[in-house]
């Protein structure tokens, strides 16, 4: 019975495909507001709809996780993970799904197979934003990958001394990669001293100590000497209240400082340098 409902279904779409598509592409394009061309919209759509009609027609049923429906699962993940990666909204997404049901009920609304129909394509809405969902938390959890990259700079300073600049919070998962980039920079550059500048650092703590004792250690076993700079008095009056020890790491108030102390320590006359500049 539900073969033989839909199978009218599909034929009257089939006989009114134009005009079906016609208002469905009306619908979407309304939520787009020009961000996809007609010819990839039409495209999208028109893939979406001959593979719907033929699981219909292959007997496919109302169960959308039906082998039938494969390509039109296939065609919404993509339409989904499309949409995320080119910064659409989760309304935006549903609805190039959803509004098939208004283009339907304005063409085929007196045909029996109608509201089983209706009730599959939302089924099928949910799959895509599912789907959309799970695109937009990768994007974002990339996003986020790539900012802790670029919030991370290392720079060189001098033959031999790099500098490490921190700015905002210290976590666990910036911690590691402070480390990471420190390390093959190391590797990259050659360099023997290292310079880790907490000045924007807004406060440290026994945690942030101890990620930064971590990257000084690993620095050491690359081969590396560690300066800290950027100890303000207020940080300064927090190490000693919470009984953290540095040990014998090297600290200064500035990154001048820290930088001098390196210079120094590789061996340059600092003096005779700048003199040397006609600095």
């Amino acid at each position: 019975m539900a073969a033989e409902v839909f199978g009218n279904v599909v034929e009257r779409c089939r006989a009114e495909e134009e005009e079906l598509l016609g208002r469905w592409k009306e619908i979407v394009a309304e939520s787009l507001r020009g961000r996809m061309t007609g010819v990839e919209l039409d495209k999208e759509l028109r893939d979406l709809l001959d593979a719907l009609l033929s699981a219909l027609a292959a007997g496919g049923g109302t169960d959308p996780g039906a082998e039938a429906y494969g390509e039109v699962r296939a065609l919404l993940g993509e339409l989904s993970r499309n949409r995320a990666h080119q910064g659409f909204s989760p309304r935006e997404t549903a609805v190039a799904v959803f509004a098939l049901k208004r283009a339907l009920r304005d063409r085929i609304g007196d045909e029996p197979g109608f509201t089983p129909l209706t009730d599959l394509i939302d089924e099928l809405g949910l799959i895509t934003f599912e789907v959309y969902t799970r695109a937009r938390e990768e994007v974002i959890s990339n996003q986020a990958e790539q900012l802790l990259e670029l919030a991370t700079p290392v720079v060189k300073l001098w033959h031999g001394v790099v500098a490490l600049p921190l700015v905002g919070t210290l976590d666990s998962a910036r911690a590691q990669v402070v480390m990471e980039k420190l390390l093959q920079t190391l590797v990259d550059t050659g360099s023997e001293h290292a310079i880790i500048d907490i000045t924007g650092v807004p406060a440290v703590d026994t945690q942030v100590a101890q990620h930064l004792l971590k990257t000084v250690v690993a620095a050491r076993l690359m081969g590396a000497d560690c300066i800290i700079s950027g100890i303000r008095p207020q940080i300064a009056q927090t190490i000693v209240a919470l009984g953290i020890e540095f040990g014998d790491i090297a600290t200064k108030s500035t990154l001048a400082d820290a930088l001098m102390l390196a210079i120094s320590r590789s061996g340059v006359d600092f003096g005779a340098e700048m003199a040397k500049r006609g600095l």
